[in-house]
Order: structure tokens, then C-alpha cells, then sequence
């Protein structure tokens, strides 16, 4: 395992070690410590490899990912994995605003609470929430699956598109062009999967579906 020091190393030297590793592969598994909440922590990583962030994150952690399975051992500040193609990105804590923003792909997991915003613009990113989601989450959704497992603050889905959420607790308000819909076995089906991946005991059936 590879481990890189923030309390010695800058950002920049574990970034740039780690697009180095799409040229010239030696270390699948990455561990940092000490980061401090430092902002763009692990932003544009290119290769399927493992990254353990052992401690809080700021700004735009695991931003761009693609095909890395990336875990941060804190909070993280505000949009964590924007822009995410692919890969996997877990939040052992809670997450700041606009979480998944403008996301196209993957899976991001947070275990405890998300901000307002999260999942704005998302285009095709599963996202799943062990606890509660502030205001606006879901603006102008336009693709994947958004599973709160806590509550959803007021305007959820406003402007939505073709995004699917799922709800266990309340929703304080829907947005424009969001309602509430039926919840079918292809649902049920899919929710649970999406539960089990990422590792929540819940049942599907407790939750309800909008779009």
C-alpha cells in the first residue's frame, strides 16, 4: 500500500502521483493521511484503483473520478465527486452541499447526512444517503437513482427530468414538475439492490418513490 503524508506532501504532489498511475500502474491501494480538510483531494483519478482518506475532506474531494474506489473516513465539504464518471466514492460522514453535482455515472455512498443540492444536475450517478438531504436536492435531475434513507428537505426534484428518488422518510416539499409515484416490483427490485450495494440494512418497502 501506498501512503502519501499531507502533513509533508502538498495536494498537488497527491494528485499528480495519482494520474501518474493511468501511465505506469504500481500501487492499487493508496492510503492518505493527515488531509485536514484540504480541498480537491484525489480530484481526476483515471485508473480502477483504491484510495483511503483517513480523515475529514474539503472542497470537491474525489471530483471527476473515474473507476476509482475512493472512501473518506470524515466529513467532506462541498461537491464531492462533481462531475463523477464511474467508480465509487463513500462518505463514512456527512457531506456539505451539492454532493454528486453534475454527476454521470458511478456509485456515491454517504452514511450520515447530505447538504442542500445534492445530486443538482445529476445525469446518471446512483446516489444513496444513510440520513437526511437538504433543500433542492435533485434541481434539475436528469438521469440515474437518488435513495434517502433519512428525510428530504423542501423543493425535492424541482425541474426534474427522468431521475428516480427514493425516499424512507419525509419530504417537507416537492418541487415543480415532481410527484409522487407508484412504487412497482421493478422498483422495489431495483431500490433494494441499490440498498444492498451500498450496504444499508433497509427494506425497499419501506420507502416511496418520486419523479
Amino acid at each position: 500500500m501506498k501512503t502519501v503524508d499531507l502533513s509533508s506532501a502538498s495536494v498537488r504532489d497527491l494528485n499528480q502521483a495519482l494520474h501518474d498511475q493511468v501511465k505506469d500502474l504500481q500501487d492499487r491501494e493508496w492510503l492518505v493521511t493527515h488531509p485536514d480538510g484540504a480541498h480537491n483531494l484525489a480530484v481526476g483519478v483515471n485508473e480502477a484503483i483504491s484510495i483511503d482518506i483517513q480523515g475529514h475532506a474539503g472542497y470537491y474531494c474525489a471530483g471527476m473520478n473515474q473507476k476509482a474506489s475512493i472512501t473518506v473516513h470524515g466529513n467532506v465539504g462541498v461537491g464531492c465527486a462533481e462531475n463523477m464518471m464511474s467508480g465509487a466514492v463513500r462518505v463514512k460522514g456527512s457531506a456539505s452541499q451539492a454532493a454528486g453535482a453534475t454527476a454521470h455515472g458511478g456509485l456515491l455512498v454517504i452514511e450520515g447526512d447530505a447538504g442542500a443540492r445534492c445530486g443538482i444536475s445529476m445525469k446518471g450517478i446512483d446516489i444513496v444517503v444513510g440520513g437526511s438531504i437538504g433543500h433542492m436536492s435533485c434541481f434539475m435531475g436528469q438521469a440515474g437513482r437518488l435513495v434517502v434513507c433519512g428525510d428530504a428537505g423542501d423543493a425535492l426534484g424541482d425541474s426534474l427530468y427522468e431521475t428516480r428518488i427514493y425516499v424512507k422518510g419525509k419530504v417537507e416539499s416537492l418541487g415543480s414538475d415532481c410527484i409522487a409515484k407508484e412504487m412497482r416490483d421493478e422498483h422495489l427490485h431495483e431500490l433494494q439492490e441499490l440498498l444492498n450495494r451500498a450496504g444499508f440494512n433497509e427494506n425497499a418497502a419501506d420507502f416511496k418513490r418520486y419523479g
